[in-house]
């Protein structure tokens, strides 16, 4: 089933205990002087795509699912912001002109399941930017994915709606498929659907070697900290610019 489908309606209100001043806040840090165009890889539904609007970054959404998109188009018409949005994949980048940054933010490389996938995307960010250019992504650590959510079953209940969660995890793949069972309100009665949603856990150290192959010079951080990532972190920052 498609990922992000009639989840995409239903996304915002599920996840309103995230930060989202904080996270663009924390990705402007890493931004450096003179910085205007971004691209914004796995954009969603456009949270972080608008903040950075409003910091006067110009912004291109990038995402591959329609219905995410077409949330965040609507948000960005509401607010008065004039943003670009794409259906493209993230590991085939077609911009018009390279960019000062790329970004992908929440999970967005986690959705990459294999370490050809992560070159791929690597490879296609390197091409999108400028000399000197950055790129900035997280991922849900591996420490989080094998112990944290591993062999789980997470629920969530809301009033317009609820879910319940189950993963699978295979330590050989190192792939986690998370089953996903949602109930939206729809007046009086709730609609069922199902979407299955599967990332890997990468390692820090296999994606920084990515990155420095693929022509950049990279760090990784524990995320919204400038701190070194420990063993236990369970998100990793990855900050890395473009070699001239």
């Amino acid at each position: 089933m498609e990922s992000y489908g009639r989840f995409a309606k239903i996304y915002d209100p599920l996840m309103r205990d995230v930060d989202y001043d904080e996270w663009a806040a924390y990705l402007r840090s890493f931004l450096p002087d003179g910085t205007k165009q971004i691209a914004e890889c796995a954009c969603g539904t456009g949270e972080i795509t608008l903040r950075l609007s409003r910091m006067g970054y110009e912004v291109t959404g990038i995402d591959k699912s329609e219905a995410m998109l077409e949330v965040a188009q609507e948000k960005a018409r509401r607010a008065g912001r004039k943003i670009p949005f794409i259906r493209q994949d993230m590991q085939a980048l077609s911009l018009h002109h390279p960019v000062d940054a790329v970004i992908a933010a929440c999970d967005g490389v986690n959705y990459l399941n294999s370490l050809k996938a992560v070159k791929d995307f690597i490879r296609s960010a390197h091409s999108a930017l400028k000399e000197g250019g950055v790129l900035l992504f997280d991922i849900s650590s591996r420490h989080k994915i094998e112990t944290l959510l591993g062999e789980k079953t997470f629920a969530q209940d809301e009033k317009a709606c609820a879910y319940i969660w189950k993963n699978n995890y295979d330590p050989d793949s190192r792939l986690i498929c998370m089953e996903l069972v949602f109930f939206n309100r729809v007046g009086e009665l709730y609609e069922r659907f199902e979407e299955t949603h599967i990332q890997r856990a990468h390692s820090g150290e296999e994606i920084l070697k990515l990155l420095r192959e693929g022509g950049f010079e990279a760090e990784v951080y524990e995320a919204f900290t400038r701190c070194p990532a420990a063993e236990r972190s369970e998100r990793l920052q990855f900050a890395a610019e473009k070699k001239i």
